[in-house]
C-alpha cells in the first residue's frame, strides 16, 4: 500500500503541478488574525492591539495591524460503501475514489491549508481531523486506503456522513464529496445545509457497467449492499430498461447537485481520470477561492 500511494502521489504531482496556484482569501470575518505591520497609535484604536516592543523602541505608542487568515480548510467526505467495491475496466471504483482524494489533497492541501476527512462505509464512519502539512496528508490518505470493506448486506449511508460534518459546525471552507451517488437520493437536505456555509464539489466515480449492461447472455449478479443474488438473462429489453433507469437516476443526481450548488466532476474507471481532473480544475480555477465565491467572502 505504501508503494502504491507513493506512486499515486508522484503521478498526481507530475500531472497537476502548475494547474492551480495562488492563495485563498480570508475565511475569518473581521480584521484578521495574522500579525501585520505596526503603525503609530491613533485615537480610537483598540488598545489591545498595542505593540509594546515597538512602542518601547520608538518611544511613541504603536499598534500592530492584523491581516486576514489565508488558510483554507477542506473536508473530504469519502463514500467507501460496498457499491464502490466494483470495477470492470482498469480498477475498482474504490481505487478511483482514493485516487480522487489524493488529487484533491494535493490541490487543496498546500501552503499550510488544513485538510480532513469523513470516511463512511455504511456500518462505520471514521473522522480524520483537519490539520496542515504533508505528513498529515500522507497519513490521512493511508487511513482512507486502509479502511476495511463493509460487510455484505450493509447499505451505504452518505446522508449520515454529511450530517457528521455538519455537527459540530466547522469553519467556512471547501467540502468535497466523493461517491458513486447510487441508491436513494436521501442526502439532499444535508448537502444543501452544508452549501449554506461551505463551497461544495461533488466527485462522482462510476464504472461503465453502472450505466449500461453488455450483451453477455445469462449472468448471476450479487448486490453486496442488500446481500441478494439474482440470475438474469441480458435480453435487449432488459439492457434498454437498465440504460433508461441509469440515465434517469443520473439526471436526478445532476439536478440535486445543481440545487445544492455543487459542481460535479465525473470520473470513470475506463477513462484517464487525472486528465478529467486537470480539465475540470482548469475550467473552474477562477471559481474556487475567487473574490465572488462564498469561501472568499467568509
Amino acid at each position: 500500500m505504501a508503494a502504491a500511494l507513493r506512486t499515486l502521489e508522484l503521478t498526481v504531482r507530475r500531472r497537476l503541478d502548475g494547474v492551480l496556484h495562488g492563495d485563498h482569501l480570508g475565511l475569518i470575518p473581521g480584521p484578521g488574525s495574522e500579525p501585520g505591520d505596526a503603525r503609530e497609535y491613533q485615537p480610537g484604536d483598540d488598545v489591545r492591539q498595542m505593540d509594546w516592543s515597538v512602542t518601547a523602541r520608538t518611544t511613541h505608542p504603536h499598534v500592530r495591524q492584523t491581516v486576514a487568515d489565508r488558510e483554507l480548510e477542506t473536508w473530504l467526505v469519502v463514500d467507501l460503501s460496498s457499491s464502490l467495491d466494483f470495477g470492470t475496466v482498469g480498477c475498482e471504483k474504490r481505487d478511483l475514489a482514493i485516487a480522487a482524494a489524493s488529487a484533491v489533497t494535493y490541490l487543496a492541501g498546500s501552503s499550510g491549508n488544513r485538510i480532513g476527512a469523513i470516511v463512511a462505509t455504511g456500518d462505520r464512519t471514521r473522522r480524520i481531523p483537519a490539520r496542515p502539512g504533508r505528513v498529515h496528508s500522507q497519513a490521512m490518505l493511508r487511513r482512507i486506503a486502509s479502511t476495511p470493506h463493509a460487510a455484505d448486506g450493509v447499505r451505504g449511508d452518505l446522508r449520515s456522513a454529511l450530517e457528521s460534518l455538519r455537527r459540530p459546525q466547522r469553519r467556512r471552507g471547501l467540502v468535497v464529496v466523493i461517491s458513486d451517488f447510487l441508491g436513494p437520493i436521501d442526502w439532499e437536505h444535508s448537502l444543501r445545509a452544508l452549501s449554506g456555509r461551505h463551497d461544495l464539489l461533488a466527485v462522482e466515480v462510476l464504472d461503465p457497467r453502472d450505466l449500461e449492461l453488455p450483451d453477455v447472455g445469462d449472468v448471476v449478479l450479487f448486490d453486496p449492499e442488500s446481500g441478494r443474488t439474482r440470475e438474469f438473462s441480458t435480453t435487449p429489453k432488459l439492457r434498454a430498461d437498465f440504460a433508461r433507469a441509469a440515465q434517469a437516476h443520473n439526471a436526478d443526481v445532476d439536478a440535486t447537485l445543481r440545487r445544492c450548488g455543487a459542481p460535479r466532476l465525473s470520473l470513470r474507471t475506463d477513462r484517464d481520470w487525472i486528465g478529467d481532473v486537470v480539465r475540470f480544475v482548469s475550467a473552474r480555477r477562477h471559481t474556487f477561492g475567487a473574490p465572488g465565491s462564498r469561501v472568499a467572502r467568509g
